[in-house]
């Protein structure tokens, strides 16, 4: 099946991930986002894993309140909703002063 290069969920979760940085979101870059489709015997959803690099001043301080309470967080999505969310790697610094990060999450249809 041709799917889009990212789904409807991915597309807005990311836009909610971008939110809560604020307006320093410009110093969040999407490196790599993968979606695959998830299912149990109920419910329908989407397993997504998307790495982040981090710039600027004070890269590591900027991740750790951006991330800060992630997993606890609610998300308003349009459709669906955020079953699952987690900080699966990092924050993790890089020679060049960057942090890179990993988050999974699994979304839902309502």
């Amino acid at each position: 099946m041709n799917r889009p290069r990212m789904t409807a969920y991915a597309t807005a979760l990311l836009r909610l991930l971008l939110q809560r940085a604020g307006e320093d979101r410009n110093r969040i870059f999407l490196s790599r986002w993968s979606t695959v489709d998830w299912q149990s015997l109920t419910l329908e959803g989407e397993r997504h894993v998307a790495e982040f690099t981090i710039t600027g001043d004070k890269a590591m301080a900027f991740a750790h309140l951006w991330l800060a309470g992630l997993s606890d967080s609610e998300f308003d999505m349009p459709r669906g909703f955020v079953a699952d969310i987690t900080v699966a790697a990092g924050p993790t610094p890089r020679e060049d002063g960057a942090i890179e990060v990993r988050i999974e999450a699994l979304t839902l249809d309502d």
